[in-house]
């Protein structure tokens, strides 16, 4: 019972109430201009007078309201109505202006449908009412019995008098189940009449699928440049608190790499987070993001990474140094490679071991390998994606390229090679 009274009376059921209301009061136009037409063709005959003539006048008006749907901004305010009163999700219609033929002919469907249940709904909830009131108060308001039309004497019986309340409150809840029936029946039928097109959810679903990718660029590049900061620092600290008496001057560089690192990493951090804030994933607002290269920055990461601890035997071929021998994005992403590489061999390779830097161009590519003894832990990629081994496999594919790490012999090797020509 509770169930049924939502259903009927819950706040949901109310609202489409509303909704199918409001599609009567647009109604009204139409059918005066129906009545227009209706009246002289009646003989001149009272329209408002006469039920069939007030159908006629609906009827008639009904495909004037399918012509005049066809005005842009029909279904946008259509879309929106429907949003807040007939409870259909926002994701489900579409809000820009009918276009096409097919989008169109579903808007005159959907404001013919709208309109037209409205009109019926609304002139029930006019009429229902006071007539069902009437029978419900009938027993204990005498006057009223020969008020009733149509129905003389009939309320001079007894039983007639008992059932009248009972009548009332059928014809109410029948007026409320019709007006449930139809607000369902409409919220159903909204998405496919008023929803997007099969152009519109491509090219929705491409959007979100552009905006999830360059958010994930971002979220790898937060991932790799706060990852390393964090690993760096950890072992400088470390380093730092080991030899405070016995190498001050090895504290005092320490502690000025962790004072440049995190500097470096907070503005890159701010600059990312403000991306994601503005919500503006795009291209253009990428630029605003920090952009370290291999070839303006490869030395400063060495330096950083040397000054926690981490011995790093770097050989990079001479043309790496050139901006202009790579091309901006594989200098970027091979920035990010390196860096994730030496975090590896900073968390796991553990202390006191040499981790030995490879990058040279060979064969029309880029090649960088780092090679490391093992620790106590290997590198493995974690879920979720777009962490660790898993996010430089992502940087290498994007680029053309390929990324192979694992054990060779004593040592944990990640090798990775991104083509120079052809890169977008």
């Amino acid at each position: 019972m509770t169930a049924l009274g939502r259903s009927l009376f819950g706040r949901r059921a109310r609202l489409r109430w509303i909704h199918l209301i409001l599609g009567g009061a647009l109604a009204m136009p139409y059918v005066l201009v129906g009545s227009i037409v209706v009246g002289p063709l009646a003989g001149g005959e009272n329209v408002f007078g006469s039920l069939s003539l007030q159908l006629a006048s609906f009827a008639l008006g009904l495909p004037l309201a399918a012509i005049t749907s066809l005005f842009p901004l029909t279904r946008p305010l259509e879309s929106g109505v429907v949003r807040s009163l007939c409870g259909v999700g926002a994701e489900r219609l579409a809000y820009g202006p009918a276009r096409t033929k097919g989008e169109k002919g579903r808007t005159a469907a959907w404001f013919t449908l709208h309109l037209g249940a409205g009109g019926i709904v609304a002139g029930m909830s006019l009429a229902v009412p006071p007539f069902a009131v009437t029978l419900i108060v009938l027993p204990f308001v005498p006057v009223l019995r020969d008020g009733l039309p149509g129905l003389p004497g009939l309320f001079g019986h007894t039983w007639a008098l008992v059932l009248s309340p009972l009548a009332g409150a059928a014809m109410l809840l029948a007026l409320a189940g019709c007006a449930a029936a139809a607000g369902a029946l409409l919220a159903r039928w909204a998405p496919a009449l008023l929803g997007p097109s099969a152009g519109d959810r491509v090219a929705a679903a491409e959007a979100r699928a552009a905006d999830l990718a360059v958010r994930n660029r971002l979220a790898r590049e937060l991932h790799d440049s706060v990852g390393h900061a964090l690993s760096a620092v950890t072992l400088q600290a470390s380093a730092a608190r080991r030899l405070l008496d016995a190498d001050p001057e090895f504290v005092r560089e320490a502690l000025a790499a962790i004072e440049d690192t995190t500097r470096r990493t907070v503005g890159e951090l701010d600059a990312v987070l403000g991306v994601l804030r503005d919500g503006d994933a795009t291209g253009d607002a990428w630029g605003a993001a920090p952009a370290p290269t291999l070839a303006g920055d490869l030395d400063d990461l060495l330096r950083r990474t040397r000054a926690g601890g981490l011995r790093v035997d770097a050989t990079v071929a001479a043309a790496v140094a050139d901006p202009r021998a790579l091309p901006a994005p594989v200098s970027r992403e091979a920035y990010r490679i390196v860096q994730e590489g030496l975090s590896n061999a900073l968390r796991h390779a553990g202390e006191k071991v040499t981790v030995a830097l490879r990058v040279e161009v060979l064969d029309g590519h880029l090649r960088i390998t780092v090679e490391n003894p093992f620790g106590v832990a290997v590198p493995a990629p974690r879920p979720g994606g777009g962490h660790g081994l898993r996010g430089i496999a992502d940087r290498a594919r994007l680029l053309g390229g390929a990324a192979e790490a694992g054990a060779a012999g004593p040592l944990w090797r990640l090798h990775v090679r991104l083509p120079l020509k052809g890169t977008a």
